[in-house]
């Protein structure tokens, strides 16, 4: 049974392929289109799944798109018209926007593939998340969570799901909390605030928030009450986003907080007004947390289950995960690669393969790389053209090379296979880079990144060697296997890890198993030979604004823009002849 899952129409598009139930291919549109958070109808992303299985739209069973569009113009109506005459100004371009392909959703995918009307179907939007995160997670049973901004009317459901014997699969949500009251619509709304870019920035507030402290807890507390059911409720008079598309918090908000900060000001954190916008974040970032451990208890003592699925973009809160999984109860928690609504193709083609069709449940390969693959005599063919030293290694020499060249302080790009889904490098798209100094941290965002100065970047660890160097509570190997969860570094590391660990100490760690990426593994094992610290930068392969880089061409050309010294895609090896000598690791290991 050939099953193509669909994302569109809010952010994060994105397709997904199974064949007799086990994903073949994923792919978000933006690595295709190159429009970073590209919202558009995927078709260049349905195109290369077809062609990555060898399919033709006839071939297709089913066609399931990842929410019921229908429903979520009945909420747009509804808030619309409650809000009346508040909503007058914004009224028509909702709705207007709305009419559009957004709720002719049959019809688009029946024009552009071909299908008929019948093999089209819908999923809930949170029954998609659910989908995503329980179903490709190894656990049979677990509670299932899932928090956004809004679905249709949904903002957070609780369920369980269960992986049968008989081969049965069953998904239950339970109770969900309804727009407009919204954990994820909170934090995005003191995104705008803080003056970053909502659905897109929410991790730059998570890192502005290490840097602050939280000070403004209590006035934070007087937007969001505890329900006596365990659920949350907003005090809507502080937000704007239910009746208006132009802003998302109220006067009242403002009289609350402050001025806002102006997107075009950077934050300087030796200013009061700096250290203000730091406060804001970290006291946003403690009630979000200390909610979610609450509703995530609550769900462990009602379910009694040992895992937790969480999926949503408010998954995407490392810290917050953290967090609960060190407080809930349960013994692991399990984020997908792309829990956002990416993530949604997958989880939407699974629901209707499992649950729709009743199939026979499959395991799900636990690995994040469903994407285009990297043609490596691409990169050395417009390298050579170029001008640029290329050089062509075997496997085992290649690892060393480039172990030497970052025990040299070097800067690699690193293309490897398919490429990822979600917003994560998990080295296969990736920057890497030594992550002993500061200097190194500083180089990246301002040359490479171009980025602000306060953002933090990850590690990457074996996992023989995690619990040496980072403070992991049982279970955070597998939460910080596709970079899901922010966990201390080892006070004694931390001087000699600077470029990864964040001013509170902490690092967004990814663990890396041997099989899930064995070249990159290798390639640990060999800078821990010359460094004594089988750890290295990771940070996604791109510059800001754009999307992670794709194919070849797209590496090469961010590594001619920016200043990354060397890039590898395959056994191909491009040197940048521009490159300044770099200081030598210069690092006494204990």
């Amino acid at each position: 049974m050939n099953i193509l899952g669909i994302s569109a129409h809010y952010h994060d598009s994105a397709a997904a392929l199974l064949v007799d139930g086990v994903p073949v291919c994923a792919v978000q549109e933006e690595r295709l289109s190159r429009h970073k958070n590209d919202a558009g109808f995927p078709l260049a992303a349905i195109e290369w799944c077809l062609d990555h299985a060898g399919l033709d739209a006839p071939d297709l069973d089913a066609v399931v798109f990842y929410e019921r569009s229908m429903l979520k113009f009945e909420r747009i109506l509804t808030c619309a018209l409650r809000a009346f005459p508040h909503s007058w100004r914004s009224f028509p371009h909702a709705i207007k926007n709305s009419l559009g392909e957004k709720v002719w959703v049959r019809g688009i995918i029946a024009s552009h593939l071909g299908v008929p009307r019948g093999k089209i179907l819908f999923t809930g939007h949170h029954a998609s998340h659910a989908a995503a995160a329980f179903l490709t997670a190894p656990t049979r049973r677990a509670a299932i969570l899932t928090a956004d901004g809004v679905g249709e009317w949904a903002t957070l459901t609780v369920g369980h799901g269960e992986r049968c014997a008989s081969g049965r699969t069953d998904i239950t949500l339970l109770r969900e909390i309804r727009f407009p009251h919204s954990l994820g619509m909170l934090y995005s709304t003191f995104t705008a605030y803080l003056g970053f870019a909502v659905n897109e920035d929410e991790y730059k507030v998570m890192g502005l928030a290490a840097y602050g402290r939280p000070t403004m807890i209590d006035k934070v507390r007087k937007l969001i009450r505890r329900t006596p059911d365990g659920g949350f409720a907003l005090a809507l008079e502080y937000f704007e986003y239910q009746t208006s598309a132009a802003r998302s918090y109220s006067p009242a908000f403002v009289d609350l907080f402050g001025s806002p900060r102006n997107p075009y000001e950077p934050i300087d954190l030796d200013t009061a007004e700096g250290r203000r916008f730091a406060d804001c974040a970290a006291s946003v970032q403690r009630v979000l947390e200390d909610v979610l451990v609450d509703i995530a208890r609550a769900l462990h003592r009602e379910t009694g289950l040992p895992d937790l699925c969480f999926g949503g973009g408010v998954a995407l809160n490392g810290v917050a995960n953290a967090r609960i999984l060190a407080e809930s109860g349960f013994e692991r928690v399990f984020v997908p690669s792309a829990p956002g609504d990416a993530g949604c193709a997958l989880g939407a083609a699974l629901y209707a393969d499992r649950i729709y069709f009743a199939n026979p449940d499959r395991d799900v390969p636990d690995h994040p790389f469903w994407g285009p693959a990297v043609d490596a005599a691409e990169l050395a063919r417009a390298a050579r053209e170029d001008g640029q030293a290329v050089e062509e290694l075997n496997e085992a020499a290649l690892v060393e090379r480039i172990a030497d060249e970052l025990a040299a302080g070097r800067i690699v790009g690193w293309m490897e296979g398919a490429s990822e889904l979600g917003p994560r490098a998990l080295g296969h798209r990736s920057v890497l880079a030594p992550p002993h100094s500061r200097e190194t941290r500083d180089r990246l965002n301002r040359d490479i990144k171009y980025r602000e100065d306060f953002r933090p970047f990850a590690p990457v660890v074996t996992i023989e060697a995690a619990d040496r160097f980072f403070e992991l509570p049982a279970g955070g190997v597998r939460l910080a296997r596709f970079m899901s969860g922010v966990f201390p570094v080892r006070p004694e590391w931390r001087s000699r890890l600077a470029a990864v660990t964040h001013v509170d100490g902490s690092a967004r760690l990814q663990v890396l198993e041997r099989d899930m990426a064995p070249r990159l593994y290798a390639l640990l094992e060999a800078y821990g030979r010359r460094s004594g610290i089988p750890v290295l930068l990771n940070t996604s392969f791109n510059v800001a604004g754009e999307p992670i880089v794709n194919r070849a061409l797209e590496g090469y050309s961010t590594f001619r823009r920016c200043g990354i010294d060397l890039l590898v895609a395959g056994p191909t090896l491009v040197v940048k002849r521009a490159a300044l000598p770099a200081a030598p690791l210069n690092q006494e290991v204990a």
